[in-house]
């Protein structure tokens, strides 16, 4: 909306019309979303009743079912986009313009499908991967973590190819539209915005299958609880594997998105330096990080990542390592609760939880808001020793590069790693390689305790920090070079 509106500025200042599409373009875009997807929920369904043998009889596929939904939200949402680009994105200077930008949102709609498929390839139990980190499970835990760490380092890949084309491709089609004719960089600069909201186009659908996942995960738990028949557990143990599949999905598709925007971010950040020097008349466009300032400001925003990383994990650590002693302590004095006759304090497992969420978040938070600003005035006071007063706002520059490039890296990583291992159990759970309290089940169940706040913890709370850090470095950009 920022950008929309110093572009209307531009294309209009010589006349009295001012063109309200392009501001509120991203809330329009918006309104598609709700609308296709809500639409398409209404395609989700299953078949009614069971057998009259009263056996649950084969299970239908719930991943298929709800991609369902999705196609139709995707085809929707693909002719909503020619409509709405046509209907706000059209100018009387330049009638091909809506078109170009038509490009850069179904650019982002199909980003945001390939994401499903090639998160879904890497995390679902019917493909290879996560049937290879089962099998690598019979010869013990070690083998099953080697594995596991294999499958989430190579799903980075694709996702990152697949980011850096939609990136260019919807810079080039927004450079080429020339919608402000005398500043070709900024049609640019909007061409991945309007490809950024292309990827929100079926977002509230995907967001609804996220939710699917602990909704599922949760009823297995009060199935498990209850003492059901193994066949009700079988259908809640297979919708927690697609559960696992659709959280996966959401995670990859929030830092797809991430990278984008914080692309944009980045570029605001650099218009925010030339405007702040604009009485210098200088042209804040290249940081070279062959200064070794420049350089060493990038190590440490790729550091930055994995020190977070760290943090996010010690605190699921230290949160685990205080519940399982109170609960060693309640069955201590109270060997009932393992036979059922009594019934242990929840409460106090929860109070420890809730808590640890809370104190243990402060440090990772503090090191987000701050480091950016550390970085800035540290290198802007050094700057003013050697004579280079712009080395703050470059070094901050650099910071932000390698910091948004390592943390996409790593939550894809932590992502996809933490599903494959989660569902690798899940389908050795279904009966395979000797299936549940076999040896083989054990080592799958360390994969999975080791992929849980991979997946649920610091993997989704990296897309946050990289533009967290984005954030606050626009904002305190004054803080980062000398007047003088």
């Amino acid at each position: 909306m920022i950008l929309g509106s110093t572009m209307s500025e531009k294309i209009f200042s010589n006349s009295n019309e001012l063109s309200s599409g392009l501001i509120i373009f991203p809330l329009i875009v918006h309104c598609l979303d709700l609308t296709v997807s809500c639409i398409g929920a209404t395609f989700v369904s299953t078949k009614k009743g069971l057998p009259s043998d009263g056996q649950y009889g084969e299970l239908e596929d719930p991943l298929f079912i709800m991609k369902k939904g999705y196609y139709v939200s995707f085809i929707l949402g693909s002719i909503g986009i020619f409509g709405i680009t046509y209907y706000f994105l059209n100018f009387d200077a330049n009638r091909k313009t809506w078109l170009y930008f038509a490009g850069c949102g179904m650019i982002g709609l199909m980003d945001s499908f390939l994401f499903v498929i090639i998160t879904q390839i890497y995390t679902d139990y019917m493909y290879p991967y996560v049937k290879g980190i089962s099998a690598s499970s019979q010869t013990g835990h070690a083998t099953n973590i080697i594995a596991g760490l294999a499958v989430g380092l190579e799903s980075t890949f694709l996702p990152t190819i697949l980011i850096s084309i939609s990136l260019i491709s919807t810079y080039s089609l927004g450079h080429k539209s020339l919608i402000v004719p005398n500043d070709p960089h900024l049609s640019g600069l909007y061409g991945t915005a309007v490809g950024t909201m292309g990827m929100f186009v079926s977002g509230v659908f995907i967001l609804a299958m996220s939710g699917f996942g602990p909704i599922a995960d949760n009823a297995g738990g009060i199935i498990e609880m209850s003492l059901h028949d193994a066949a009700v557990r079988q259908i809640t143990d297979r919708l927690d594997a697609v559960g696992n599949v659709t959280k996966a999905n959401t995670k990859g598709y929030s830092v797809g998105s991430a990278a984008l925007a914080c692309f944009l971010l980045f570029s605001a950040y650099m218009d925010e330096i030339m405007l702040l020097k604009r009485k210098d008349k200088l042209e804040f466009k290249i940081i070279d990080i062959a200064n070794p300032e420049i350089y060493i400001s990038g190590i440490i925003g790729s550091s930055v990542v994995f020190l977070f990383s760290s943090m996010a994990l010690n605190a699921v650590g230290i949160a685990a390592q205080s519940v399982i002693k109170e609960v060693k302590t309640q069955i201590s004095k109270d060997e009932n609760i393992l036979t059922g006759k009594s019934k242990p304090n929840y409460k106090q497992c929860v109070s420890i939880v809730t808590k640890a969420g809370l104190q243990e978040m402060i440090k990772p938070g503090l090191l987000s808001v701050l480091s950016p600003i550390v970085i800035g005035i540290t290198f802007r006071i050094y700057g003013s020793y050697v004579g280079n007063n712009m080395l703050g706002a470059q070094a901050v520059g650099s910071f932000l590069m390698f910091a948004t490039s390592t943390g996409i890296l790593m939550a894809l990583f932590f992502n996809n790693a933490g599903g494959a291992w989660d569902n690798a159990k899940k389908f050795i759970e279904a009966g395979n390689y000797g299936g549940k309290g076999s040896e083989t089940h054990k080592a799958a169940v360390t994969g999975d305790t080791v992929g849980d706040p991979c997946k649920d913890t610091a993997g989704p709370s990296i897309h946050i920090l990289i533009k967290l850090v984005s954030t606050i470095s626009l904002v305190f950009a004054p803080l980062f070079i000398s007047f003088k």
